[in-house]
């Protein structure tokens, strides 16, 4: 398997292309429309196509690059079941799995930051067998941090807190060696102390995140919503843009 890393300094996003280059077959996770031709020229360097285009759920605080990604390449689009989305794409349901070549990708139903949110967790066949290698967490588990659950259910923040608190013991029951790869790093709006190391592992989180510590979900939720940061500039026309698979930036 290939990964490569891509970093936003201004909107502390990260983003993802991966796959299999056995087989040709290419995906990005999380894609920012600002690096499109990115995507392509990395995957025209690495000789295999993209493929597929995973979101783990409407973005608040960019615009999208999946419609364009999808739209030059051809490529699948994968996002949660009831996302919410107007344009054509593949619903995942939790436990789904896409196979692209030697790399295998399993959706899991982590919701809380928004009511549809997957993370994604690959195996590659050749390295490891059956055994996890890597998680995309989305806004659901960060490092040091996890996503607030505020954003895209007005008033219900405590309930989605409590929602966030069950899909992080999901992905704690991932061995500690998988690899964590979040889709936002420090200076990001959508957490309140995230590192800006843009890497970790289910282990190191397990053992330094202190919210990871909280085992009562009550409790968790009351600490969630402290000290919330504000909402990101131009969030109801960004999830609009993005519900709608719109490449041009909102106003």
């Amino acid at each position: 398997m290939i990964l490569r890393q891509f970093l936003v300094p201004e909107t502390a996003c990260a983003s993802y292309l991966f796959g299999c280059t056995t087989h040709a077959k290419l995906a990005v996770v999380d894609p920012h429309a600002s690096l499109v031709d990115e995507y392509l020229t990395a995957a025209e360097q690495i000789g295999s196509p993209i493929v597929g285009v995973f979101e783990t759920h409407v973005q608040a605080d960019h615009v999208s690059g999946l419609p364009e990604l999808v739209a030059r390449t051809k490529a699948t689009a994968y996002l949660p079941e009831e996302a919410g989305v107007s344009f054509e794409h593949e619903a995942l349901g939790d436990d789904d799995q896409v196979e692209l070549g030697n790399t295998v990708v399993a959706a899991i139903a982590t919701p809380g930051h928004a009511p549809a949110h997957h993370a994604y967790v690959v195996t590659d066949l050749r390295r490891g067998g059956e055994e996890p290698w890597v998680v995309f967490s989305g806004d659901s588990l960060l490092i040091g941090d996890v996503g607030r659950p505020d954003l895209h259910v007005a008033g219900d923040a405590h309930g989605q807190a409590q929602l966030i608190h069950a899909s992080l013991r999901r992905l704690l029951e991932l061995p500690d060696q998988v690899v964590l790869y979040p889709s936002h790093f420090g200076g990001s709006l959508c957490g309140r102390g995230l590192s800006g190391n843009p890497v970790s592992s289910i282990g190191f989180e397990r053992t330094h995140n202190p919210l990871l510590a909280i085992e009562d979900a009550k409790a968790f939720a009351a600490e969630l919503l402290v000290d919330l940061p504000p909402s990101p500039a131009s969030q109801a026309a960004i999830v609009a843009a993005n519900r709608a698979g719109s490449v041009a930036a909102p106003a």
